[in-house]
């Protein structure tokens, strides 16, 4: 049952709501709203054993990165399956939480941008068990290495990447990058983290193992810098997000092809889904269909007012 799809989740973060959305006819079926501002990003963790498939949202606080005067501590969890918010965590003392990844380990890592801490939550219980000092109140998103050994925050306008040993909960070091950053993934193996320059069209390649940026790769066709990465679930590609050029990138892995398709309005997220590729776009409330094989837009859909994030479950 955990590997049948049920249906399709947005955080429409300009619209302040987490929709639920048909994923055959991508038709709105159930909108949540209520919360604070504003929601931001999202993690599925799915079904296992006697627990339910469910959803991680962050109240990340009424601004964006650098400009979040009243900053949040509140994290909403989902119960997929009832389409429902079942509870929310508080984060307290921690401050503006962002990006969240699933740990080898079956903890929750997420970022609060303000406290300068990577806090850890069990989804067993839905409670904090920790907190890892991530060295930057600039760590805006996160990336844990495939093996759980190290998990790694862009720290944008420090122009830094820390670097966190995860099994001890401590911060090694900071690995430093030639412009700001906005965004980061890891290779499937590992030896490679991809940091997204904020300031040029280009992609930081960091040898994780000698700690420093071994390449630069230029986006082809992409005039404006970029924003979001993310491998495929085989890691065949690297889809990458320009907001400011309503692009996304299809890359091969070794960064030597490249494919730039125009979206929406100021597209960030993305979802994987059969050969296809989901773009959010908080711009224009579109969500763009792309044919990964075909390398060609093939579809768009409204979804709220402008959602960030989006995923199948």
């Amino acid at each position: 049952m955990a590997n049948v799809e049920h249906g399709m989740i947005a955080v429409d973060k300009m619209g302040t709501k987490v929709l639920f959305l048909n994923p055959a006819t991508f038709a709105t079926e159930v909108v949540i709203d209520g919360f604070l501002k504003t929601v931001h990003e999202l993690l599925i963790v799915p079904e296992t054993g006697s627990q339910p498939a469910m959803a991680y949202v962050p109240i990340f606080g009424d601004g964006v990165h650098g400009r979040n005067p009243h900053p949040q501590h509140h994290l909403c969890v989902f119960d997929l399956h009832r389409r429902a918010l079942v509870t929310t965590i508080d984060l307290s003392p921690y401050i503006a939480p962002h990006t969240l990844k699933l740990g080898p380990d079956g903890l929750i890592y997420i970022t609060c941008e303000n406290s300068a801490k990577v806090v850890m939550i069990d989804p067993a219980t839905n409670k904090v068990v920790g907190a890892i000092d991530s060295g930057s109140t600039n760590g805006h998103r996160l990336i844990i290495a495939p093996d759980g050994a190290r998990l790694y925050t862009e720290n944008e306008e420090d122009a830094t990447v820390s670097v966190i040993d995860l099994p001890a909960r401590k911060l090694l070091g900071k690995i430093a990058t030639p412009r700001p950053l906005a965004g980061i993934a890891i290779s499937p193996d590992g030896g490679t983290v991809v940091a997204v320059d904020d300031a040029q069209p280009t992609l930081f390649l960091i040898d994780t193992a000698a700690g420093k940026v071994r390449d630069e790769v230029p986006l082809k066709d992409v005039p404006k810098p970029a924003q979001i990465a993310r491998y495929a679930p085989d890691n065949s590609l690297l889809a990458v997000t320009s907001l400011n050029s309503d692009t996304v990138s299809l890359i091969d892995p070794s960064f030597k092809d490249q494919t730039a398709i125009k979206v929406g309005s100021q597209p960030m997220d993305m979802a994987f889904r059969d050969g296809e590729l989901f773009v959010a776009c908080q711009g224009d409330g579109s969500v763009h269909v792309i044919d990964i094989p075909g390398k060609r837009h093939k579809t768009q859909f409204q979804a709220g007012t402008g959602c960030e994030s989006l995923g199948f479950f």
